[in-house]
Formats: C-alpha cells, sequence, structure tokens
C-alpha cells in the first residue's frame, strides 16, 4: 500500500529517549510512526503503552547490527508503506561507566570495536538501506543522535569523561552524517545530528537535569525541518541553548 501521511523509523525506540520521539512524532497528524526494537516483545509493549494513550504506532523488529534484519525492515517498509520520509538514528551503546573505560590506557579494544560497530557502522547500514526510499519521493530527514561529548573542539578541555569508546564512536557517527550530507547535497534528503543532552533515562540516570522529553525535542525539530532546511549540522539540545543551535564539530 501507498499512503499520503510520512512514516518515520526510530531505532531503539521501546524506551527512554527513542520513545520520546516516537510519542512527539505520533502526535502530528501527518506523520506515521514505525516503532522499533531488537526484542519484538519490546516494540509491542511500547506499542500498547502508546495506544493507551490514544496515539496510535506501528512496531517492526530491528537489530540495527544485522544485515539480515536491516534489510527485512526495508522490504517490509517497501511493501507495507511504499515510502520512507524520516529516519532517526537513536540506537545506541555506551559503556562509559566500565572502569577501563576511565583511560585510554585501560580501555578495552574489543569494546572499542563493539560501541563502533553499533554507533557508526549499524547507523550506515540502515542509513544506505533506506535512503532509496526516500529518494523514490524526493524526500527525507534524517536525524543521528550525537553528544557533546563528540565536539572536537572542545574535546581538550571538557568536564565530561574520558569515555574513549563512547566518545571516538561519536566522533565517527558525526564524520558519517557530514559526509552522507555531503553526498547528499542538492537533494531534498537533510541529514543532521545532535546532542539530546543528559537525561533521565536508563542510560543517564535519575541525577540527569532533562527528562527524555526534553531530550526529544531537537530531534523532532529536525525531523520535520522544512525544505531548505539545515544540512550537515551539529545541534545542541535545544532545551539548554533556547532554540536549535549548531554546535561547531
Amino acid at each position: 500500500m501507498t499512503m499520503t501521511k510520512k512514516v518515520a523509523v526510530i531505532t531503539g525506540s521501546h524506551k527512554g529517549l527513542g520513545y520520546a520521539i516516537a510519542r512527539q512524532l505520533a502526535q502530528k497528524e501527518d506523520i506515521q510512526v514505525i516503532v522499533t526494537s531488537r526484542n519484538p516483545q519490546d516494540g509491542l509493549n511500547a506499542q500498547q503503552r502508546l495506544a493507551n494513550e490514544g496515539i496510535q504506532v506501528d512496531v517492526h523488529a530491528l537489530d540495527v547490527t544485522s544485515v539480515a534484519s536491516v534489510q527485512e525492515l526495508a522490504t517490509w517498509l517497501q511493501q507495507t508503506y511504499g515510502r520512507v520520509d524520516i529516519l532517526v538514528n537513536n540506537a545506541g551503546v555506551n559503556p562509559t561507566m566500565q572502569p577501563e573505560e576511565a583511560s585510554l590506557l585501560t580501555v578495552d579494544i574489543e569494546t572499542m570495536l563493539a560501541t563502533f560497530s553499533t554507533n557508526v557502522l549499524a547507523v550506515a547500514r540502515i542509513t544506505k538501506a533506506l535512503i532509496p526510499l526516500m529518494s523514490a519521493n524526493g524526500y527525507g530527514r534524517i536525524v543521528n543522535v550525537s553528544t557533546e561529548m563528540a565536539s572536537l573542539s572542545s574535546m581538550g578541555s571538557d568536564y565530561y569523561p574520558l569515555a574513549p569508546s563512547y566518545r571516538l564512536s561519536k566522533v565517527g557517527l558525526n564524520g558519517l552524517t557530514a559526509l552522507f550530507a555531503k553526498e547528499l547535497q542538492g537533494s531534498n534528503i537533510l541529514i543532521n545530528a545532535y546532542s539530546p543532552g543528559w537525561m533521565k533515562t536508563d542510560m543517564g540516570g535519575s541525577d540527569a537535569p532533562f527528562t527524555a522529553d526534553e531530550g526529544a525535542e531537537t530531534a523532532v525539530y529536525l525531523a520535520t525541518l522544512p525544505d531548505g532546511g539545515a544540512q550537515g549540522k551539529f545541534f545542541g539540545e535545544m532545551r539548554k541553548f533556547g532554540g536549535a543551535i549548531a554546535l561547531p564539530w
């Protein structure tokens, strides 16, 4: 089937930031949201929680690290909706709390590789798979969830933990964003990265100053950019900066 609503895929959206992004986008009348999760039951549970609020979403299993899973999703989207308009690459891992992440001298290289595989290569995989569905309709908005910790301009002086696996993976994600933007220049497919900030999620903990709903605001803004909007930029969270502010890489 085909439809006139924009179709939005949010990776890792059964809880936390991804769930908040999915919820806010699904409240817009012209967007059909697809909640994805590695565990199918987690996705169904999220769908039911949203349904209890009167918010209707579709759901599909997705393991972003699996070639077969990503291809299965792309095929299903083509057959079910005939399009994809919005992709929010939210799924990721953060091993920062592991003791060896306190120093480059103790960091485990296998952990670095696994983090890079999920936070960079998996994003490349699903973005490559879904761009053709965007190109077919001449429209796309891609949002990559990054972090201020990946800003090279401030990395040497910021107050964040060293966290080499997480930081370097997000540096890679920012580079991926810039390269995709270069390749997509002149099209109506806009790709940007943003930092959601420190949020009260499983990853951020209860001491964080922002909620997941607040962290989702910039993602929703970038996912609904008008034609001719920002391309290949790195944004801070809107609540912290008082608006959509592009940060230095």
